[in-house]
């Protein structure tokens, strides 16, 4: 076999029509062999003599797209210093295109053997891993270009490659679970008609089921375990593993950007699948373990942020080079429009304390590629002052915890200050303003993976999560949940009325929000789990979504009043606004009304005595077409409808009164107490003066013609 010098840039392995150029970083290293893997079990070694910069590198003429292989390090093993070098493990390539098979979880993947922590593990590893593999970059994108819907316009679904499609009756079996159902007709035309504009997939990432889950029977469902951060997950594939599993995600984002759909990516830098110090060792351990990951004191030890056994050391150059060039391969090689950033203070941890100013934000905030396509923070983290919603730099938007806790207490009926609620409602002003940044920076949410579904969240006020093997010890105890009455399923008419008026509630308030909504799959036609609000390991009917059978009553009329308010949300921009309310007039406003007023039940202005003392949930808000402040993208003046959006969320009926000076006939466009949550027809019409009756635990939308 010919070997060539190669080069130290690319990292990973570069396929360039007539051969492969082969770069691996280790400090640690002393010798360093490239091993290229045969159907047979057997391997060819070459070792990589050429170093720059702790980078070593050759060329190997021939090498074609398919083949596998893998890296075996010689270097030193003394975890006592953090260094677990051992060439008896056959490591996968940290910049790896593609990853092939499965780990099987025999005692050769770890360092040590089982029972002796301390030992060190000889044992090949070859046959019990997974391969990288060389890719070809090349595809055929057409005129492919990103939808770049901007964040006013934009309604982020959250969903499971798997999830989404496993049980979609209109995908061939074949289709099923992978990137290629994704990009299915059915699949997308689904997603336009609910108005969907943005596409956030649960992680896609390689990664690993761990060890005890598997031996449990059990699965890495949601997939937050990455080992490989260029590589997309080969079980999502229906093409094959060999490199075809980029070719099937690749064709998958064309056809969605061709709908008009982004395509956002739930990402895990935080932490990787090789865990704490008896886990196994996969790839970055092998490589150069220090370099990788931060390190306890005593150095055998990790420090963990992310309650997964270890966390990347953010303040390594490598590990920064890492993160940057794995976004950035996502954009500019696979197209995706974004991304969302799984327990992202960890990120932010450069040494102990989270710190928005750290190294990753710097590079993020400068970089040409990565800094222009959505970047979305889950705003917290398990260590110590990890909640950090608020806190994100400028450029960020956040999952809105706040918003999703204020807003399911609000219809549960538990105390919260109406100003809280009315914050919540209009972009939580009190969170970005002082920073400078829009209601667009909050990410709004009732329900996501994490928790109860939307039917869950109505349906129980106890967790049920028997099934994960852990006695219903996992999961969150605290829901913010309320059954309606009874515990679980319920054949209950008043019951399931209840529960369905509850849900509609919430995704109105959802999409009358200011901020930018996202909806977790399934919840528009009511998918249930069970009660499992920890569905993590569960890759089967407990968390795949069942598609409603067509021309079903409860999930068809969900869905359809899910589709008017995503439709209502996107036809009216006064509830998607650029800028905060401020409560006063604008200029240019006809009638010199306020952009946004609050009212009691009974149709007087809210003092600061109302706000402290009014009938909790109960408020109607006024939100003023005219007086719009933000200009349109050609500096055009914004006008709109005006809304009354009243608020019942006590269990009492209670009567509303229009507010006088308004405006003198409105129409009724929302009313969750009816079956449809929409009024046949056109609606009625109320009157200043009129009293609006609305029942217990519910919500009416009034709109005012321009």
């Amino acid at each position: 076999m010919q070997v060539w010098p190669g080069e130290a840039y690319p990292l990973g392995a570069a396929f360039d029509g007539a051969g492969t150029n082969f770069a691996v970083f280790s400090e640690a290293a002393r010798r360093i062999e490239l091993c290229l893997l045969h159907d047979d079990g057997s391997e060819t070694a070459v070792e990589l003599r050429e170093t720059d910069a702790a980078v070593r590198h050759a060329y190997l003429p021939g090498v074609m797209p398919g083949q596998r292989y893998g890296i075996r390090v010689h270097g030193p093993y003394a975890p006592e210093r953090g260094a677990r070098c051992n060439s008896a493990k056959l490591l996968l390539d940290p910049y790896a295109r593609a990853i092939s098979g499965t780990v099987d979880w025999g005692e050769s993947v770890y360092g040590y053997h089982f029972g002796r922590p301390d030992s060190r593990n000889d044992l090949d590893s070859a046959r019990h891993t997974m391969a990288s593999v060389v890719v070809d970059p090349y595809f055929d994108w057409g005129d492919d270009r990103s939808p770049r819907t901007d964040y006013h316009r934009t309604v982020i679904y959250e969903a499971h490659v798997k999830g989404l499609t496993m049980l979609h009756p209109e995908l061939p079996p074949e289709l099923r679970g992978s990137y290629a159902g994704l990009a299915h007709p059915a699949v997308i035309g689904h997603l336009t008609e609910l108005g969907v504009t943005t596409l956030e997939l649960m992680p896609v990432h390689q990664f690993v089921h761990d060890h005890r889950l598997v031996d449990a029977g059990l699965s890495n469902y949601w997939g937050y375990n990455t080992i490989g951060f260029f590589a997309p997950h080969n079980a999502y594939a229906s093409w094959g593993d060999r490199g075809e599993q980029v070719r099937e995600f690749k064709h998958a984002v064309r056809e969605l950007h061709r709908a008009g759909i982004e395509v956002i990516l739930d990402v895990v830098y935080n932490h990787t699948a090789e865990g704490n110090h008896l886990g196994p060792t996969l790839s970055f351990r092998g490589l150069d373990n220090a370099a990788y990951y931060r390190l306890a004191e005593d150095r055998r030890h990790y420090t963990d942020t992310t309650g997964t056994g270890n966390s990347l050391l953010m303040r390594s150059p490598q590990v920064l080079q890492l993160i940057m060039d794995s976004l950035r391969y996502w954009v500019t090689e696979m197209h995706v429009d974004g991304f969302r950033f799984d327990l992202a203070a960890t990120l932010a941890r450069q040494f102990h304390e989270v710190d928005r100013l750290s190294s990753f934000f710097d590079l993020v905030q400068q970089d040409p590629v990565v800094s222009q396509v959505k970047l979305i923070a889950e705003p917290w983290d398990l260590g110590e002052g990890g909640y950090q919603v608020g806190n994100f730099p400028p450029l960020w938007t956040e999952w809105n915890g706040k918003y999703r806790d204020t807003v399911r207490d609000l219809w549960r009926g538990e105390p919260r200050t109406l100003a809280e609620f009315a914050s919540r409602l209009t972009g939580s002003s009190d969170l970005y303003q002082g920073e400078g940044r829009r209601p667009l920076a909050s990410i709004n949410f009732a329900t996501c993976h994490d928790g109860f579904t939307l039917r869950d969240l109505v349906s129980y006020d106890d967790k049920h999560n028997e099934a994960n093997g852990e006695d219903n010890q996992d999961g969150e105890s605290h829901n913010r949940s309320w059954n309606c009455g009874t515990e679980g399923e319920s054949d209950d008419p008043a019951v399931l009325r209840l529960r369905e008026r509850q849900t509609r509630n919430l995704i109105a308030t959802l999409m009358l929000s200011q901020g930018v909504p996202m909806l977790s799959h399934g919840d528009e036609f009511g998918r249930t789990q069970g009660g499992n609000n920890n569905a993590y390991c569960q890759d089967n009917e407990i968390s795949w979504v069942r598609w409603p059978e067509p021309g079903s009553d409860a999930e068809g009329t969900l869905l359809a009043f899910t589709r008017a308010m995503v439709r209502l949300r996107r036809d009216h921009p006064v509830f998607r606004r650029r800028r905060f309310l401020h409560g006063r007039p604008v200029d240019g406003a006809r009638d010199g009304l306020t952009d946004v007023a609050w009212f009691t039940p009974q149709g007087k202005e809210m003092t600061q005595r109302d706000w402290q003392a009014a009938r909790p949930g109960a408020l109607s808000v006024f939100l003023h077409g005219h007086a719009i402040s933000e200009p349109g993208p050609r500096g055009e003046r914004i006008s709109d409808d005006s809304f009354l959006l009243m608020f019942n969320a006590g269990a009492a009926d209670l009567d509303f009164t229009v507010p006088a000076c308004h405006g003198s006939r409105w129409r009724v466009v929302v009313d969750t107490a009816l079956a449809a949550g929409v009024p046949p027809g056109a609606g009625p019409w109320a009157t200043a003066g009129e009293r609006v009756p609305l029942v217990g635990r519910s919500l009416v939308v009034l709109r005012r013609p321009s």
